[in-house]
């Protein structure tokens, strides 16, 4: 058993073991990479498209492969990328603190490691969970101490195939367009990385002003003295009713169509290495089944975020309380259920994201040869499931594949890092627990696919290898000696 008195103190010292670490496994691996170029441009081998945890890991991966002519670019400046200080309204991580997530098997790349070094190890016992906010801190750290090639405030805007198999990625920068070459690219876009937040149609008879999306950015200091409403009881919709209502929120209503809350978070209930590593195995209507009974039992909202709307009087939990209308009044809108109206000066939809490739035009070049599971698969009977339908089938680098063979051979070079990868892969691109694992197989296949494409090369390179391991000088071949004896006789 370990001496905790050896472990560092202090970020100077983590950092130190952390290199250290990475000395002893000769990590990163040295490049390998041949470098390419088209009329004088450089070629990027992968372009990872987001900053936030997916995409640091997938980077992370990459550079430890050797692979290290990559850029990791994102839209938002330095320190807001991904949910964590822009629309994720909860107080903590939802996840367990001592899951190790991103710190791809090293312990001094833990959020614990990290959380010690800052804090000691007495506030890390008392800690329930995670601080969002200390969490993008330690999300900060990792890109800092593993020097990883982030370019902020630079937008995607187009995708597009090349004729030579490469890709052309038009980005926008500061009101300047650049063209980069990339022979892969990684989608490390989210939640909503192949669609977007999803409103139901019923939202278009009311005024923009009124209403926003949890994803959404929201005034909650408008809100004060305010009616709001709620549609939803999942996390975000907790999260942002509580936001509400510590903002100052009248009197907040939240509608929810269930007759209770869910209680079982069944994923979590089964998870396991078995899980992360053999649900890519499944046949596909085990994928299916699985997948389809835990999104109909849905996840519930952590107890402290329920607790945190509950404790406030002028909260009021409607079940059984689908949204039947909303009509505008004047400076307000009512909502209609089946147990009555309810007016309401601002409401918010807690109704999640939805696959829409249509809904992403910088990937408008490729939509139409996109093959998704309803092409692969037929339905099971009595498991519609709009999501799952709409899912990217994926190859086992969770590269697109192409919904007619040939149409599109570049389309494999995109890579689907992101939470519709999960029935293809499991729960591997979104959620902290199996980031890692996720971001190796994505890394491994991308190696594999580089190296096979630029066979020719290496076998050049193998050829034109003459560094001599023997001089010639150790040992002397016993023919060419003359025995003692002989040698005597001559004489």
């Amino acid at each position: 058993m370990s001496d905790l008195s050896t472990f560092p103190s202090g970020l100077d010292a983590l950092e130190a073991r952390l290199r250290q670490d990475l000395a002893w496994l000769e990590l990163p691996a040295k490049a390998w990479v041949p470098a390419r170029t088209v009329k004088g441009q450089p070629v990027v081998d992968v372009v990872i498209i987001g900053g936030g945890m997916a995409g640091l890991v997938a980077s992370g991966m990459l550079k430890r492969l050797g692979v290290a002519n990559h850029v990791v670019l994102d839209k938002a400046p330095a320190g807001q990328e991904g949910p964590w200080v822009t629309f994720a309204r909860m107080r903590t991580l939802r996840s367990p603190k001592q899951l190790t997530g991103p710190a791809m098997g090293l312990p001094a790349l833990t959020f614990r490691a990290y959380y010690e070094a800052r804090f000691g190890r007495e506030e890390w016992a008392a800690l329930d969970r995670a601080p969002r906010e200390i969490w993008m801190e330690y999300l900060i750290w990792y890109r800092r101490i593993l020097e990883l090639p982030v370019r902020n405030g630079v937008s995607v805007d187009v995708v597009l195939p090349r004729e030579d198999g490469l890709l052309d990625l038009v980005c926008s920068e500061g009101g300047r367009v650049e063209t980069i070459i990339a022979r892969h690219v990684v989608l490390a876009t989210g939640r909503d990385g192949l669609g977007g937040p999803f409103v139901p149609a019923i939202a278009k008879n009311i005024d923009r002003g009124h209403w926003a999306h949890t994803a959404d950015e929201v005034d909650f200091s408008a809100l004060r003295g305010k009616r709001v409403g709620v549609i939803g009881a999942g996390a975000s919709a907790m999260d942002n009713a509580a936001t509400a209502l510590e903002a100052g929120a009248a009197r907040l209503d939240m509608f929810v169509r269930r007759k209770e809350l869910p209680r079982i978070n069944k994923f979590t209930g089964i998870g396991s290495q078995g899980v992360v590593h053999g649900f890519a195995g499944l046949p596909d209507e085990w994928k299916w089944r699985f997948l389809n009974y835990a999104m109909g039992e849905q996840t519930p909202p952590p107890r402290p975020s329920v607790l945190r709307v509950s404790s406030f009087d002028q909260a009021h939990l409607h079940l059984e309380s689908p949204i039947n209308g909303l009509e505008q009044e004047g400076d307000h809108i009512v909502v209609t259920t089946p147990k009555g109206r309810y007016p309401v000066d601002f409401l918010i939809f807690g109704t999640g994201f939805k696959i829409d490739l249509a809904n992403r035009p910088e990937l408008a070049a490729f939509e139409p040869h996109i093959r998704l599971w309803r092409d692969r698969f037929p339905t099971p009977a009595g498991m519609h499931n709009a999501e799952l339908e709409a899912s990217p089938d994926l190859g086992e680098a969770f590269e697109f594949l192409e919904r007619e063979r040939g149409s599109c051979p570049t389309l494999a070079k995109i890579h689907c890092f992101n939470f519709p990868a999960t029935l293809s892969h499991g729960k591997l691109t979104g959620d902290i627990p199996a980031i890692s694992e996720g971001a190796d197989r994505l890394a491994r296949g991308i190696v594999r696919s580089l190296f096979v494409a630029d066979r020719e090369k290496h076998f050049e390179n193998l050829q034109a290898f003459d560094t001599p391991e023997l001089l010639g000088d150790e040992w002397t071949d016993a023919e060419t000696e003359v025995p003692a004896e002989l040698s005597s006789e001559r004489t």
